[in-house]
């Protein structure tokens, strides 16, 4: 039997059903995909939906808990583990949590290369659940230390949120890279966009207010240290300590939200493998527990869907807790839309596998020991290829 590379089967329907949910600039509920390890979930996400959802208007960030489980996943050269996820080496929170954050400070970085997303946006959201004057004029006087032009007036107490804003802004451009912000925005070099002087200061403006944004959460943040210490010590539950680990990242997807426009801006957030999150090891005081952030993550994404809609969200996991109890501990029955796949059938792997792949004799035998999971027949047929095969 002539050798031939291996194809990624398409599932016609489980496609249209998730490429409907993403067409949808924004949504009322995350949609959580499960089913059982090895049916396929990551290979339909990856090669046959993603590069779609990278086209045009749509912006899609990809985050994959289990690269960080570096034993047991292909990015690090290793195959998936034949178990769960629970049974390799859980990662640390604060790995999950910054790989989070990087994939939608990249997304707001394109909304902020659109124009989607601006200074006074930024503003309005950090005002509307913190009260950040007090983070504000710390950062401004560390930002104008040395500046000849440094007024006492830029902190005192009468100072309006806003006008703080905006003086934070300015002290922070005075120190930001002009050149490293125009790479970042795709601005100036041949063969790029050019922009008026106003134009691009707008653009600056708006991702010097990002990085502004984040510094005025991670010293809020930072004031919670010694109680978040004494949490994780006692072993108690605080859900504002919580959302304080979780303020950033959910910042950040109330701005895409709101930035979100039909046909010019739409994006969207897949999450694969949710549960490794939830078994996230702590290794310092100044996160709370992995459990503790995936629950506060979730409830606020639902939370934020349900209140004004956001872009939308997919949860991908092999864990059957997503299955039948998530929708109990986050509230009632319909809080999510659940899409469940089970994989081929031994009927339906026959017709793909024999004759291309594996001889009538061979299947006989795979489908009985193995059974029809995608996963293992790539594996198995990858073996079967190697020089370890022996017939």
């Amino acid at each position: 039997m002539v050798s031939k590379p291996w194809r990624i089967i398409p599932r016609p329907l489980l496609e249209t059903i998730l490429n409907n949910h993403a067409q949808h600039h924004r949504v009322q509920q995350p949609l959580i995909l499960h089913g059982p390890r090895g049916v396929g979930k990551t290979t339909l996400i990856i090669d046959r939906l993603l590069n779609d959802w990278n086209k045009g208007p749509h912006v899609t960030g990809y985050v994959d808990f289990a690269e960080s489980v570096k034993d047991h996943h292909p990015k690090h050269g290793n195959s998936f583990p034949w178990g769960s996820w629970s049974t390799c080496n859980p990662p640390v929170v604060a790995d999950c949590a910054t790989q989070l954050e990087s994939c939608l400070e990249s997304m707001a970085q394109k909304a902020i290369q659109l124009g989607s997303i601006s200074s006074t946006q930024i503003f309005s959201i950090v005002s509307k659940w913190h009260l950040p004057d007090t983070a504000l004029r710390r950062i401004i006087v560390q930002n104008s230390a040395g500046v000849a032009s440094k007024s006492k007036n830029a902190v005192s107490e009468k100072v309006f949120g806003s006008v703080l804003w905006d003086r934070a802004v300015f002290a922070l451009s005075a120190r930001s890279n002009a050149r490293e912000m125009d790479k970042l925005l795709n601005l100036g070099e041949k063969g790029k966009r050019k922009l008026s002087v106003d134009e691009t200061s707008y653009y600056r403006e708006a991702l010097v207010a990002l990085r502004l944004a984040k510094e005025v959460i991670r010293a809020m943040q930072s004031s919670r240290g010694n109680a978040i210490a004494q949490l994780n010590r006692t072993g108690g539950f605080s859900r504002s300590l919580a959302n304080s680990c979780t303020d950033w990242p959910c910042l950040l997807l109330e701005l895409l939200s709101q930035a979100a426009e039909i046909d010019y801006f739409q994006p969207k957030l897949v999450i694969n493998n949710i549960e490794v999150l939830k078994n996230a090891l702590l290794n310092d005081d100044k996160m709370v527990s992995g459990s503790m952030y995936h629950d506060s993550l979730i409830w606020r994404i639902i939370a934020l869907g349900a209140n004004e809609k956001c872009l939308p969200v997919m949860l991908v996991t092999s864990d059957s807790y997503y299955s039948y109890r998530a929708f109990m501990d986050f509230g009632f029955p319909d809080i999510f839309i659940s899409r469940e796949t089970f994989g081929w059938t031994p009927m339906e792997a026959e017709l793909h596998m024999i004759a291309d792949y594996f001889s009538q004799s061979e299947w006989k035998v795979i489908v009985e020991v193995l059974g029809p999971s995608p996963r293992h027949l790539f594996e198995l047929y990858a073996l079967k290829q190697s020089s370890y095969y022996q017939k």
